[in-house]
């Protein structure tokens, strides 16, 4: 009976080959080079290891890994941590690894791996392996690249960063961001606030806010616009009338809704109401004055009013008198340019804190500013002789005058934000300064000599509205 022969084609592992010594990379390097010819590589046979300038050990190695790792522990408790390796690759093919011996915390106690000197990021360890397997390994190099490429994949994590620092030092204001944007509630359709009018509805009060802002006068442009989404506990009939979101086939419903509900695990309806934040941006940028007070200042030589869009602005300031503390601040200077250019010389900012609009509410409401107590605080500045800071808004940077006080401001104004594309500007022949589209913005670029200044005395939701004329909020 003849025995079946294997065939020559097929591979065969040597029975007799002898176990030794040999690489196993455990990290790659920051440049993949452990691929080249130049590192070691998996699979690589350990021909001698030199540690120090005392030990020095060659193949064959005694007890192989397990003997090694020995050797390691007693080089590393010695604090002899530099090691010399060279390797064989397949006969007569040798390559160099110049390492520090540390510790493997991964393979357990006393278990060690060697970093490489030149690249801190590649790592490999010894595994006992027959010499065919090594041979094996060796030959299939190109395969294993690929595999490697196409089980690798990019980390991520968290690193620190400065932000107190940061916020102090490159913030025109410290810890308070340049960003501009009102956020506006869907409104009430009944007086029981139990339905609202749709997101489309919410969209269009933003959009005619914006550009009824931009005809007052008001130096700003659009930037963007978002839904948010803020959670509320509803129940009874605003429960029953919002649209229902609990399952996939309710979410075209969704498209325009302002409201709309579920119920949670308790049994709880959960309203989700979609607001507007509407994003916009001085045409500008923002300018830093300091008002200081002296002993014989008798008034601040300005009066303030507020749009009916929120916006609080310089309506008038004293002409003729040089030695007003709006006139040496270069105050007056600017609200002769800004009257100039057909613009309104908006507040942004006093003592830091932001004035502007910041909220509509469900009633229509807007939140903003008033007049009468920002008169209240400038006044008593006045009277305290501490000095005023505040922030305007600016239609053309370049139109800004040399006589506006900035010697004891604290940072410079940041940078103008690039406005989008999208945005329409025309240029005017004989002016220096920019205006937003559409012309209709001015009919002859006069604004009424008497204004109606709103008052919110009454919280968020009610306005009441007193009548005041210009002279009477001077400052």
């Amino acid at each position: 009976m003849e025995r079946a022969q294997p065939s020559s084609d097929s591979p065969t592992r040597d029975s007799k080959s002898p176990t030794v010594l040999s690489i196993e990379c455990l990290k790659g390097s920051s440049k993949a080079d452990e691929w080249t010819g130049d590192m070691l590589q998996t699979g690589d046979i350990v021909e001698d290891l030199r540690i120090g300038s005392s030990i020095f050990v060659k193949s064959p190695f005694k007890n192989g890994r397990s003997g090694v790792q020995k050797i390691l522990h007693t080089a590393f408790r010695a604090k002899d941590t530099s090691i010399f390796v060279r390797v064989r690759r397949g006969r007569d093919d040798f390559a160099e690894l110049q390492a520090c011996i540390v510790p493997n915390e991964s393979a357990g106690k006393k278990q060690y791996m060697l970093r490489s000197i030149d690249d801190p990021n590649y790592a490999v360890g010894f595994l006992d392996r027959t010499e065919s397997e090594c041979f094996e390994l060796q030959a299939s190099r190109s395969a294993r690249m690929v595999s490697a490429l196409t089980r690798n994949r990019l980390q991520d994590g968290y690193v620190s960063y400065p932000w107190e620092r940061r916020m102090q030092e490159l913030l025109s204001v410290p810890n308070s961001s340049s960003f501009l944007s009102l956020l506006l509630l869907p409104k009430a359709s009944d007086r029981a606030a139990s339905r609202y009018n749709d997101l489309e509805d919410t969209l269009a009060r933003a959009n005619a806010w914006i550009n009824s802002s931009q005809a007052s006068g008001v130096p700003i442009v659009f930037m963007n616009i978002q839904t948010e989404s803020l959670l509320t506990k509803i129940s009874g009939e605003t429960a029953s009338s919002t649209v229902n979101a609990g399952s996939l086939s309710d979410l075209a419903n969704l498209a325009n809704a302002s409201l709309y509900g579920f119920e949670d695990y308790h049994g709880v309806d959960i309203g989700v109401v979609r607001a507007v934040r509407l994003w916009y941006a001085p045409l500008g940028g923002e300018i830093p004055i300091e008002i200081k007070i002296q002993e014989s200042d008798t008034k601040l030589g300005f009066a303030i009013s507020r749009t009916e869009e929120g916006f609080i602005y310089i309506s008038s300031v004293i002409d003729g008198d040089e030695n007003a503390p709006s006139s040496r601040s270069g105050l007056s200077s600017l609200y002769k340019e800004a009257v100039a250019a057909s613009r309104l010389l908006v507040v942004s900012r006093v003592s830091n804190q932001k004035v502007v609009p910041w909220m509509v509410s469900s009633t229509g409401a807007v939140r903003c500013f008033d007049t009468v107590s920002l008169s209240q605080k400038l006044s008593l500045h006045r009277h305290a002789k501490v000095p005023i800071f505040i922030h305007v808004l600016l239609w053309d940077r370049s139109s800004v005058s040399i006589s506006v006080n900035q010697t004891r401001l604290r940072a410079a104004s940041p940078p103008v934000l690039p406005l989008p594309p999208e945005v329409q500007l025309a240029r005017h022949p004989n002016e220096n300064q920019v205006l937003p589209l559409p012309p209709e913005a001015h009919d002859g670029g006069d604004r009424p000599e008497t204004r109606t200044l709103e008052r919110d005395t009454a919280g968020e939701l009610s306005f009441r509205f007193h009548q005041f004329t210009l002279s009477s909020n001077w400052v």
